[in-house]
């Protein structure tokens, strides 16, 4: 890339974030505005923080990989849409009648779409953004899947501009378009969903076969994608929940921002051999979690329902065990989860382990030189090992 198509490339990628984050900034007042500012209807514009940050950053580092570009359209067109629904409600459903551009904003509503199908985009072009000539087809044939949607969709929201009396759900969307279903749109959405999981699966076969960064950048990309597909699950179940756990809904849906900085940290390799010892903290400490609340809700019904103790006594003592509990639990945990998923560490400290053990036996200097270069060698597998005594 020359200098001239570098310097426009760097400009447009600071256009783009810019009235993204100008767009996100506005969010709050206008859902203010809809009547709309709560935690809920303002996550999916904090969501977007993370793929504009993490496509602006790729995009200006790697411009000819498309995946920043994707990132950083995702979160305009979706900012857009978040912020045009809130404009049309406060338009149709708080002053009850039309704004300035408050049809218009109607119809952009739709651009929560461009994440249902930009999203697998990245997977697809992971981590350079070349796809083999053998799955080219495949991106053909969704890019046919995705146009086809997107003029239903624009077919739908055209009454946003033919009806003479505008009426709009919730979210700003056009009431009546939750009756244009048709058997011929939910095929169009099957064989999407099929190409995005022939997409992930790709991913995961490429895995099992790759070796070194790759692996190590293939592993960060699952990763991220598990989290978020467990994000979005747990919003969608706990989506008509009220309280705490209506607040756990909406934190699952922001668990959204794992794939795209999961992406960036495998495009741009900042840390990437720390997957490891991530997964290894999270699982862990999941476990340990699981173990705890384990105990203590049977500790709490062996105190008050079986042995004669009252309900505050009972909490107490089952508190105070499972405090206790903590770090042998911990301590094992974390061993039996890095022996199956952060090897590295565990062979580490089995290795210095060892060697503290022959140290105890060892008088000789040589013999302590001996088994601290084996150490070393075996752990960190350098190309040279030097010793320097001092005498």
């Amino acid at each position: 890339m020359n200098a001239v198509a570098a310097r426009r490339s760097s400009d447009l990628v600071v256009v783009l974030a810019t009235v993204t984050a100008v767009l996100i900034a506005a969010s709050p007042a206008l859902a203010a505005l809809a009547h709309q500012a709560t935690s809920g209807w303002l996550a999916q514009p904090l969501l977007m923080i993370p793929f504009a940050a993490v496509g602006a950053l790729v995009a200006s580092r790697q411009p000819r990989n498309p995946i920043g570009w994707i990132l950083l359209v995702i979160a305009l067109t979706a900012t857009i849409g978040a912020d045009s629904g809130f404009y049309a409600v406060r338009a149709y459903r708080v002053d009850g009648h039309d704004l300035p551009l408050s049809r218009l904003a109607v119809a952009l509503t739709q651009g929560w779409v461009s994440m249902l199908l930009l999203l697998p985009l990245p997977i697809l072009f992971f981590p350079d953004g070349r796809v083999s000539r053998r799955w080219r087809w495949t991106l053909w044939a969704y890019v046919a899947f995705a146009l086809v949607l997107l003029g239903h969709l624009a077919v739908a929201d055209s009454g946003a501009f033919t009806e003479h009396a505008v009426r709009v759900d919730s979210s700003g969307e056009l009431a009546s378009l939750s009756e244009g279903n048709s058997t011929g749109f939910a095929v169009i959405v099957v064989a999407y969903a099929a190409i995005s999981l022939s997409w992930v699966v790709r991913q995961v076969v490429l895995y099992r076969r790759s070796s070194g960064d790759r692996r190590q950048q293939l592993k960060w990309l699952m990763a991220g994608g598990t989290v978020a597909v467990l994000g979005f699950t747990l919003s969608i179940v706990l989506s008509s929940s009220s309280g705490v756990v209506a607040v756990a809904s909406h934190a699952g849906f922001v668990g959204l921002a794992a794939l795209p900085v999961a992406i960036g940290i495998g495009i741009l390799r900042y840390r990437l051999y720390e997957i490891d010892r991530l997964i290894s903290r999270t699982l862990s400490y999941a476990l340990l979690t699981g173990l705890l609340l384990a105990v203590f809700t049977g500790l709490v019904l062996l105190t008050t329902r079986v042995l004669p103790f009252s309900s505050p006594v009972g909490v107490a003592a089952s508190t105070l065990a499972a405090a206790a509990l903590f770090n042998p639990l911990r301590t094992r945990v974390q061993r039996l989860v890095d022996h199956r998923f952060n090897r590295a560490r565990y062979d580490a400290e089995a290795l210095v382990a060892t060697f503290a053990a022959h140290l105890r036996h060892a008088v000789e200097v040589e013999t302590v030189v001996d088994e601290l270069a084996t150490a070393a060698g075996r752990s960190l597998q350098p190309a040279h090992v030097s010793v320097w005594v001092r005498p």
